[in-house]
């Protein structure tokens, strides 16, 4: 026989109760006697307050953490975001970018979310061929977009050959088994070099791809070309992959640098190109303007507009109702009845969002609202807001961009 005590539920509760009024009894809500259980009644209100800390107007915000009855509450702050890291991967999928301005454009992350979808059905890895100077920011961006590595190219763009050969001997050295190029101008040019070049397998102009097959018209456009082998060296059309929306994927380092692209390539090139010269972003055309700053019914001082378009160095845009008001020429129209944008950067100025303009800034990457509506279409499509007149806003962006310089960054 234990010595383990048996409990007596009666005689517990008897203890926590005490005389009241009439000869009735009260129940007490408190610390029981040594003879009863040790165990204790959470108090949720006391955990809640305890997991709360004081907001404004009374409010109250959760702080989630491991808090407990007795214990002070564990405040976590933001927890650092998982990582994907792979290794020992089965294969390698190399993506070239073009990298536009020094920048990861959204061509370029659909280029990598192609890449991440062939890597990821042979349990494989991501290298990314990018500029030797690629900025910290653009190489950690990488990192958001699925690349598990870098392979640096020869700072510059002065020699198509050279670039050409730079990407072949990766492509070689690192043994990847495909590698994926935009089918733009740059791109589509190296990817036939390199595809000529080395001997490849190539398929350019994809529209559909996937792991089964790859699709591509032919013949003027008549017919398509299905291949269900992917090619080694492959070019894709915009908005044909979604980019990847994953976990970051974790870039290791590796110890080819591009000093030992130099040494092994010999410039010989025949065609040479000069020093970029920035055009006048004032005569460039909406749809390939990468900044536009657009103004709406919420701007009557348009002295002041073109002052700030030029301080920003961007291209000028309007809403339909400012075109028809003759406050801006029509070629300036933005929208599905206008001009349909492609750039990195629209800040609307006094714009509702009425649904064909929405329509024309629907492939437009970042959106910067201005106007005095919470609940706008405008600022619900924006990724960042400010809740003002566009009238009181413009004199402060320009006193800004002055201090700033001639082409601020914003």
């Amino acid at each position: 026989m234990t010595g383990r005590i048996r409990r007596a539920p009666f005689a517990e509760r008897a203890a926590r109760r005490q005389t009241g009024r009439s000869g009735r009894v009260r129940l007490v809500m408190g610390e029981p006697p040594a003879a009863a259980s040790d165990s204790r009644r959470r108090d949720p209100r006391a955990e809640r307050a305890r997991q709360t800390v004081p907001g404004g107007a009374g409010r109250r915000r959760i702080i989630w953490g491991s808090a407990r009855p007795g214990q002070a509450a564990v405040v976590s702050g933001v927890s650092a975001p998982r990582t994907i890291r792979v290794e020992d991967p089965a294969m390698l999928v190399l993506a070239a970018p073009d990298f536009e301005e020094m920048r990861l454009s959204r061509f370029d992350r659909q280029i990598l979310g192609a890449a991440r979808l062939v890597a990821d059905g042979g349990k494989g890895a991501v290298g990314v061929l990018c500029p030797a100077d690629l900025p910290e920011d653009q190489r950690a961006a990488l990192s958001q977009a699925g690349a598990d590595g870098l392979f640096f190219l020869p700072a510059g763009r002065s020699d198509p050959a050279q670039q050409a050969r730079a990407v072949l001997h990766w492509f070689r050295a690192s043994g990847a088994a495909h590698i994926l190029f935009p089918e733009s101008p740059d791109g589509a040019d190296r990817a036939r070099r390199v595809a000529v070049a080395g001997g490849c397998g190539f398929m350019g102009g994809i529209q559909a791809f996937s792991l089964r097959a790859v699709i591509a018209p032919c013949h003027a456009m008549r017919r398509e070309r299905v291949v269900q082998a992917l090619p080694q060296v492959m070019t894709l059309e915009e908005d044909r992959v979604a980019a990847y929306a994953g976990l970051p994927h974790e870039i290791v380092q590796t110890d080819w640098q591009p000093e030992d692209v130099a040494e092994k390539l010999v410039i010989n090139g025949r065609v040479r190109l000069g020093e970029a010269i920035a055009g006048d972003p004032a005569s460039l055309p909406l749809a390939e303007a990468p900044f536009v700053v657009a103004a709406g019914n919420g701007v009557s001082d348009f002295t002041t507009f073109a002052e700030l378009v030029r301080a920003l160095g961007a291209t000028p845009g309007a809403s339909r109702v400012v075109c028809d008001a003759g406050h801006m020429p029509r070629q300036a129209q933005v929208g599905a009845s206008g001009t349909v944008l492609d750039a990195a950067c629209y800040l609307a100025m006094g714009i509702s969002g009425a649904p064909q303009h929405l329509q024309g800034i629907g492939r437009v990457e970042n959106i910067i609202a201005v106007n005095t509506d919470l609940h706008a279409a405008m600022v619900a499509r924006a990724s960042l807001a400010i809740i003002a007149d566009a009238q009181e806003v413009m004199p402060a962006l320009l006193r800004l961009a002055q201090q700033e310089g001639e082409n601020p960054c914003v």
